[in-house]
C-alpha cells in the first residue's frame, strides 16, 4: 500500500505548528521556573544557577503533558478551513490519497493544493501568543521583587566591610624617585575569615587589627629607610636577605591615622591609613512590644521575632530571661538562659522566631518577666538588646478592695460595679450545668444590662451628651441655636454665637488629662466588648473584656492619687548668751581667692590663619610671623589627621605643600580654610530678628480688633 504524501505547503504548515508550540511552552516552562525559583531564593537563599536546571525539568513536564509531538493534521486543516474561505473547506481532501477520491474530489483536491500553496499563512498560526507572554511578564515581575527584596534586604542591614578594599582607595599618589618597586602585603585578622591581598599603593584601607607588610625595593644603595607614623613614632625597616636595596617591615594596624617613607632622610608624601572597625552585633526585636500585659483568657506565650547582623559573622546567641515572684520583702528572683534553636555557624544575619512558654518557665499570675538578647560575633564581642517586660494579670489582686479605702478614689461605686460584674459572671458560668438554657439566656442578659449601665456612667465623664452610644452628636432641638435670629451688623459676638458650640463637647467637657482620657476611652471600649458577648449569651468570651477593664480601671485610681514628700528644716542651734550684744568683730567680709590662667590662643591662632590663607589667595607671600602662625596650625591638623585621616589629611598635605613655597590655586586654599572651620568650636546661638512679611501688621492689627470686639 502506498504512503500519503502530504502535500509541500500543508507540510510546511505542520512543521512550523510544531515549532510554534515549542516556543510557547518554553515561555510557559519559563515562567513556571521563575515563580518556583522564587520560592526557594525567598525561603532557602539559594543561587541563581539553580534556575536553568529547574527551567529544563519544567519544559520536560511540560512537553510530556501537552504532547508536543503529537499534532493532529485533521486539526490543522480543519483551522485552515475556518481562517481562509477561499480553501472551500476541502483542505481536508489533502490528508486523502487520489486512489480514495472521486473524479470530482481529484479536481477540488488540486485546485485547494494550488490556492494553499499561494496563500501566506503566519508562523504562529492558530497560536495564542499573548497568554503565555503576559505569564512569563508577571513572573518576571515576581521573580525581580523577589530579588530585589533580597538584595535591599542585605544592604540594609548589613554592608560588607571588605566589599570595598580591593582594589585599595583611589587616591593619586606620589611615590619616591629612589623606589623602583613596592608591594603592600594585607593579612586580615583571623575573625574575618578573609584572605590575605596585596596592593600597590601606600593608601591602606584595613580591617581593625590587620598584619600589613611593606616590601620595598629602592633604585640604589642606602643607609636607611623607616617609616614614620602620625608624624611621631619612627620605625626602622629591616633588610631583606643580603640584597642591599630590598627592605622589609611587618606591623598590625589597629588605629587609623597616617605615615610617610623616610629614605635617608628624604621623606615622602603623606599616606593615608584607614580602618575598618568590627561592630558588634545590631539586635532588631520586631515582637512582642516593650512592655507585654497578658490578660484573662489571653495565650500564656509570647512570640519573639528578632533579626541579627554583624559585620564578619554571628557566633552564638541566646535569651536572657529573669523572672520575679512575689511581693514586697517576699520577691525572689529567677534567672534563665534559653538558648536559640537555629545554629548559627558564622553566618552573617540571622532572623529567628522563638516562642517563649510561660507555664514552662513556671510563672503565675502577678508574675513579671524581663528578658532580652544577647549575642556574640566572631571577634567575641557582645551586645544585647534592650530589656522586655511581660506580666500575667493577677484577677486575685484585681478583685481585692486594697486601696480603695485610701488616697482619693475616682468613681469608686463604678469600680465596685465593675467587681460585681465579674463575679456575677463567674457565678452564672458555675451554675450553668444546674440551670435551664433559658434561666441561663436571661439571667447573662441582665448582667449585660448592668455592663451597658455602667458603661454609660463612665461616658459622662468624658462629656457624652447621648446615652445610646460613644461619641454620639447631640440635636439641637431646643432652639438654642436659633439661626433666624436677628443679627445685628457689627456685632462679632453674635456672628461667633452661630458658629460656636456653646455646649460641653465631648472632648473637652472634662478636666480629665488626656492620657486618663484615653485610658477612659479605652475602659468603654472593653466594656462595649463585654457587653456585646453578655447580650449574645456568651459570658465566658466577656470575662477577658470584664477584666482589662476592671485592671484600667485600677490603674486610673492609681494614676490619680498624689504622693507628697515629707520634709524637714534643720536649723543651726542659736547661742542665746551672744544673742543681741551687737558684737560685730568677728564678722569678716568674704574674700574671693581665684587664680586666672592665660586663656587658650588656640582658636585665636586658628583665626588669624584663615585670614592669613584669604590673603594669600591674591598670591602675596607670607612673612616670618605668619609662617610661625600656619607652622602651630600645621601641628593641629597633623594631632586632627592622626584620628580623622580621610577628613583632615588632604588638607595637611596642601598645606605643608604651601609651607615650602608652593603656589596653590585659590579652590586649593578654600579646602584648607574650610577644614580648619571645622577646628573652630561652635559658637553660642545669638537671637535673629525674624523677617516679617508685608502685610504682617495689618493682619495682627485685624486679629487684635476681633479679640476686642468679642
Amino acid at each position: 500500500m502506498n504512503k500519503l504524501q502530504l502535500n509541500p505547503a500543508l507540510a510546511s504548515i505542520i512543521h512550523r505548528q510544531l515549532i510554534a508550540r515549542f516556543v510557547i511552552m518554553c515561555l510557559d516552562s519559563l515562567a513556571i521556573s521563575l515563580i518556583i525559583f522564587s520560592a526557594i531564593i525567598l525561603f532557602f537563599k539559594a543561587s541563581h544557577y539553580w534556575v536553568v536546571p529547574i527551567f529544563f525539568v519544567t519544559l520536560s513536564i511540560v512537553a510530556f503533558l501537552r504532547n508536543l509531538w503529537k499534532v493532529k493534521p485533521k486539526s490543522i486543516t480543519g483551522l485552515l478551513d475556518r481562517s481562509y474561505p477561499s480553501l472551500e473547506e476541502s483542505s481536508g481532501l489533502l490528508l486523502k490519497m487520489d486512489s480514495d477520491l472521486t473524479g470530482l474530489e481529484v479536481l477540488q483536491k488540486r485546485k485547494i493544493s494550488n490556492v494553499l500553496s499561494k496563500t501566506e499563512v503566519p508562523f504562529l498560526f492558530g497560536q495564542k501568543i499573548y497568554k503565555p507572554i503576559g505569564f512569563l511578564c508577571l513572573s518576571f515581575l515576581i521573580y525581580a521583587f523577589v530579588v530585589l527584596n533580597q538584595s535591599s534586604t542585605i544592604l540594609n542591614n548589613f554592608k560588607d566591610p571588605v566589599a570595598n578594599l580591593s582594589p585599595a582607595p583611589s587616591i593619586k599618589e606620589v611615590v619616591p624617585g629612589a623606589i623602583s618597586s613596592f608591594k603592600v602585603t594585607i593579612t586580615p585578622p583571623s575573625y574575618t575569615k578573609s584572605l590575605s591581598r596585596s596592593q600597590k599603593q601606600f593608601n591602606l584601607k584595613v580591617e581593625s587589627g590587620a598584619a600589613v607588610e611593606w616590601r620595598i625595593k629602592t633604585t640604589q644603595q642606602i643607609k636607611n629607610l623607616s617609616l614614620t607614623f602620625n608624624n611621631k613614632s619612627k620605625i626602622k625597616m629591616r633588610r631583606v636577605g643580603g640584597n642591599s636595596n630590598e627592605w622589609s617591615y611587618k606591623q598590625k594596624i589597629n588605629s587609623q591615622g597616617f605615615y610617610q617613607v623616610d629614605l635617608d632622610g628624604v621623606k615622602s608624601e603623606l599616606y593615608q591609613i584607614d580602618v575598618i572597625p568590627d561592630l558588634p552585633v545590631r539586635i532588631q526585636i520586631s515582637t512582642p512590644k516593650q512592655r507585654t500585659i497578658i490578660d484573662v483568657g489571653q495565650p500564656q506565650s509570647i512570640v519573639l521575632n528578632t533579626s541579627m547582623v554583624d559585620d564578619y559573622g554571628i557566633s552564638t546567641a541566646f535569651i536572657a530571661a529573669t523572672m520575679a515572684s512575689g511581693k514586697g520583702e517576699g520577691v525572689s528572683f529567677t534567672e534563665k538562659r534559653l538558648p536559640f534553636k537555629s545554629d548559627f555557624g558564622g553566618q552573617k544575619t540571622a532572623r529567628l522566631k522563638e516562642i517563649i512558654d510561660l507555664k514552662s518557665l513556671g510563672m503565675k499570675p502577678g508574675d513579671e518577666l524581663y528578658f532580652y538578647v544577647s549575642a556574640t560575633d566572631n571577634h567575641n564581642q557582645q551586645s544585647r538588646s534592650d530589656v522586655y517586660f511581660v506580666s500575667i494579670v493577677d484577677t486575685t489582686e484585681l478583685m481585692s478592695l486594697a486601696g480603695i479605702s485610701n488616697g482619693v478614689n475616682l468613681v469608686p461605686e463604678y469600680f465596685r460595679s465593675q467587681r460585681q460584674i465579674i463575679i456575677d459572671t463567674e457565678k452564672l458560668l458555675k451554675e450553668r450545668s444546674t440551670i435551664q438554657d433559658k434561666e441561663f439566656k436571661d439571667k447573662s442578659n441582665e448582667i449585660g444590662i448592668d455592663q451597658k449601665l455602667l458603661r454609660l456612667r463612665y461616658g459622662k465623664f468624658l462629656g457624652e451628651e447621648s446615652e445610646t452610644e460613644i461619641g454620639a452628636d447631640h440635636d439641637h432641638e431646643d432652639g438654642d441655636h436659633d439661626e433666624k435670629a436677628d443679627v445685628k451688623f457689627g456685632d462679632v459676638k453674635t456672628i461667633m454665637d452661630q458658629y460656636a458650640h456653646k455646649h460641653d463637647i465631648a472632648e473637652d467637657a472634662t478636666f480629665f488629662e488626656p492620657e486618663l482620657k484615653a485610658q477612659l476611652k479605652a475602659v468603654l471600649t472593653e466594656m462595649w466588648g463585654s457587653e456585646l458577648r453578655l447580650r449574645t449569651y456568651k459570658p465566658q468570651e466577656a470575662l477577658p473584656y470584664e477584666y482589662k477593664a476592671l485592671r484600667l480601671l485600677k490603674d486610673l485610681q492609681q494614676k490619680s492619687r498624689a504622693y507628697v514628700a515629707k520634709t524637714t528644716v534643720k536649723t543651726s542651734q542659736l547661742k542665746l548668751e551672744k544673742r543681741l550684744t551687737g558684737e560685730l568683730d568677728k564678722i569678716l567680709s568674704p574674700v574671693l581667692n581665684e587664680s586666672l590662667k592665660a586663656g587658650d590662643d588656640r582658636d585665636y591662632t586658628l583665626r588669624q590663619a584663615l585670614a592669613i590663607l584669604e590673603v594669600n589667595k591674591s598670591g602675596l607671600l607670607m612673612g616670618s610671623k605668619n609662617l610661625e602662625i600656619m607652622r602651630k596650625v600645621e601641628g593641629e591638623l597633623i594631632v586632627s589627621a592622626s584620628a580623622n585621616p580621610g577628613v583632615f589629611l588632604p588638607a595637611l598635605k596642601k598645606l605643608r605643600k604651601l609651607l615650602t613655597e608652593k603656589s596653590l590655586t585659590t579652590i586649593e586654599i578654600s579646602s584648607i580654610q574650610q577644614v580648619i572651620v571645622r577646628l573652630l568650636p561652635k559658637g553660642d546661638a545669638k537671637p535673629v530678628v525674624v523677617e516679617r512679611l508685608p502685610g504682617a501688621s495689618l493682619y495682627e492689627g485685624y486679629y487684635n480688633n476681633l479679640k476686642k470686639g468679642g
